[in-house]
């Protein structure tokens, strides 16, 4: 036996020894973590099956109508309802942390958007998780627009990028890369316009926005 050997042996039983004298001594405390381990997730599921579950439903019941006002434009009747059916305010306010609750914000920005009340559309298009990449740049256009209509120009400049990265298609990308260029052009930002122009042309010259960006991209280039 070399002389490795023989010092490896004394030292792996001994770490072995000390691994099971652990478990001995904590054996109470691991099964103690492991029991409230179990007895969470139990509580989980419980929240999940036997609390949301049920409000959830309860909250896609009491939503259609305010959807349907929203559909007609009519943006009063679809943020505060009426004495038969509640707006989408009040299904955020008694279903919070429900998916309908999260989608109710994207339909109250987007009406206080039309209505002109752009601090508000933010603060409820923000607030607005989206599991759908559609949903969630057309939240993040909305609150590209609201700051536009602000003229917090810098603000919507992030928003229409943010927007046209999320869409990742040849229908909506174009449309808010289009509102970015416009943006910068507000801004006298002819460089980026420039660039945010010819970038629909190239990267989606099927798109409705190219068919006439050409007019955009001479604009701002004779101001360079």
């Amino acid at each position: 036996m070399s002389k490795t050997q023989a010092n490896s042996t004394p030292v792996a039983n001994n770490e072995f020894g000390q691994t099971g004298k652990f478990v001995r001594e904590n054996q109470k405390s691991l099964i103690f973590i492991g029991g409230a381990i179990v007895l969470m997730v139990l509580l989980y599921l419980g929240y999940q099956n036997l609390y949301l579950a049920p409000r959830q439903d309860k909250a896609n019941n009491q939503m259609y109508q305010a959807q349907e006002w929203w559909q007609k434009k009519d943006w009063d009747k679809a943020i505060k309802g009426d004495a038969g059916y509640p707006g989408f305010e009040k299904i955020i306010s008694d279903y919070s942390n429900t998916k309908a609750a999260n989608l109710a914000y994207y339909y109250l920005g987007i009406a206080y958007l039309n209505k002109g009340d752009f601090h508000k559309a933010i603060d409820n298009l923000t607030n607005y998780r989206a599991d759908d990449n559609l949903i969630a740049a057309e939240a993040l256009g909305g609150t590209g627009d609201a700051y536009t209509e602000l003229k917090d120009y810098d603000k919507a400049t992030t928003y229409f990028k943010k927007a046209a990265d999320k869409a990742g298609d040849k229908f909506l990308s174009p449309f808010y890369l289009k509102k970015l260029g416009l943006v910068y052009e507000a801004q006298k930002n002819y460089k980026d316009a420039s660039d945010t122009y010819k970038k629909i042309k190239t990267d989606y010259p099927d798109s409705n926005e190219a068919q006439s960006i050409d007019a955009y991209i001479g604009r701002v280039d004779a101001q360079l």
